[in-house]
């Protein structure tokens, strides 16, 4: 049957007809700012600085002018590598990927830490077309010449300012210096922090600049609120709020493993479904909640900020800073996780009064104070639970030490680097 003649907005693009399809197949009806003005500047191969918040659709900017330039290609050498700062997000990529080329003979491949590295070794020495990769584990499969980039063609530098944020900079480099200089490189990112804009000056010529949201700014759609709130009662403040009907979706952020191991622990106490995601959890047990949290099986995911970024789930209504974040930038990312795709979302920070610094700092780089919200019902002035003391005359249960003897002989504990690979 003949196609309607009738134009849909991705057909202004410039995309083969066979990406349209794949387009439209997964339900999207129109081009986001930053794809209606990256996907054009891409296909004319210049190098592409681009400036937008999380949830607006950089994903889609970058993989559709790849594919568009693979089509054209016969397959069979990896001609595109996409890095990304955490393995939820290269999972993500990869899938998006997936979904884009559907009809054609394209492959990606995801390289994380985390799992094993036997079924991304084969996949690496056949020669994917699309390689997306955590900067840690690339680097291990460089080093055991797993990879071979002398045919690539496009670089992504995805959550550039995340990779800085994480420590990834060195290593994003290393890998840089590895690949052929005749390329184009892609750089998207929520903000431009002076060492990304010293990055892109000397890995990239001439770049063309989008920039589709102001720097620092979360997406005009959240709704932005500030509960004082003593550091002993947020646990039972967070369960009063995930009590409201409204709450059909939220994401905690906390600070520490540990905390979030507790804040889930008391969630789930009171009678919640919740899951937990922080770096000391396995790559199948991240994968599992969140899996269930995109289902809807469980109610609330808390995490710590290695999934500020690794979060791509639609429908979040709130996001809830059980501890306030000490960078405004990461306010931005975290609260970003809501309002995906210009929908409308919430954002809830718990302060207590030593956090008010932190807030204040938020409040500058928004541009405007945020609302204090106080419940009428709830119990400000409540009691810190007593202190439980070790025994009298022994050690507390938590000591390591014993007589300093441990301190002697070994010294201190040598220092782990987090692996966010």
């Amino acid at each position: 049957m003949q196609a309607t003649h009738t134009k849909n907005p991705f057909d202004y693009l410039g995309l083969d007809p066979i990406l349209l399809r794949a387009v439209y197949g997964l339900g999207y009806e129109a081009p986001t700012p930053i794809q209606k003005e990256a996907i054009p500047a891409i296909l004319t191969d210049r190098d592409v600085i681009g400036t937008a918040q999380t949830g607006s659709g950089k994903t889609a900017a970058f993989v559709l002018p790849i594919l568009h330039r693979l089509l054209k290609q016969s397959p069979g050498r990896t001609r595109a590598l996409i890095l990304s700062p955490t393995r939820e997000l290269a999972a993500q990529i990869e899938v998006a990927l997936r979904g884009l080329a559907k009809g054609t003979k394209i492959r990606g491949h995801a390289v994380y830490g985390g799992v094993g590295m036997a079924a991304q070794e084969h996949a690496l020495r056949s020669g994917v077309d699309v390689v997306v990769a955590t900067p840690g584990r690339l680097l291990d499969h460089m080093s055991r010449r797993n990879v071979d980039f002398r045919g690539l063609q496009v670089l992504v530098l995805d959550e550039a300012d995340r990779m800085l944020d994480m420590g990834f900079l060195p290593d994003v480099r290393r890998i840089v210096d590895a690949l052929p200089r005749d390329r184009q490189t892609l750089l998207f990112a929520a903000t431009m922090p002076p060492e990304i804009e010293g990055l892109s000056r000397s890995i990239m010529r001439n770049p063309v600049r989008i920039a589709v949201s102001p720097p620092y700014r979360p997406p005009p759609t959240i709704r932005h609120e500030v509960f004082p709130v003593p550091q002993h009662l947020k646990t039972a403040l967070l369960v009063r709020l995930l009590g409201r009907e409204d709450m059909m979706s939220v994401l905690v952020f906390v600070r520490t493993k540990r905390r979030a191991d507790r804040v889930a622990r008391q969630a789930g106490q009171a009678g919640f479904d919740v899951a937990r995601m922080h770096g000391d959890r396995s790559q199948s047990q991240r994968e599992t909640a969140l899996a269930g949290f995109r289902s809807g099986r469980h109610q609330v995911l808390i995490a710590t900020d290695v999934a500020a970024r690794g979060i791509d789930v639609e429908g979040i209504s709130h996001v809830i800073n059980y501890d306030v974040p000490t960078v405004p930038t990461d306010y931005v990312h975290r609260v970003g996780r809501t309002a995906r795709m210009e929908a409308e979302g919430d954002a809830i920070t718990f302060v207590a009064p030593e956090e008010e610094t932190d807030v204040r700092r938020i409040e500058k780089a928004l541009g405007k104070a945020i609302p204090r919200v106080t419940l009428p019902d709830f119990d400000y002035r409540a009691p810190p639970p007593p202190r439980v003391h070790p025994p009298e005359g022994g050690r507390h249960p938590q000591s390591r030490r014993a007589s300093g003897r441990r301190d002697s002989r070994r010294g201190p504990p040598p220092r782990r680097r987090k692996d966010h690979r």
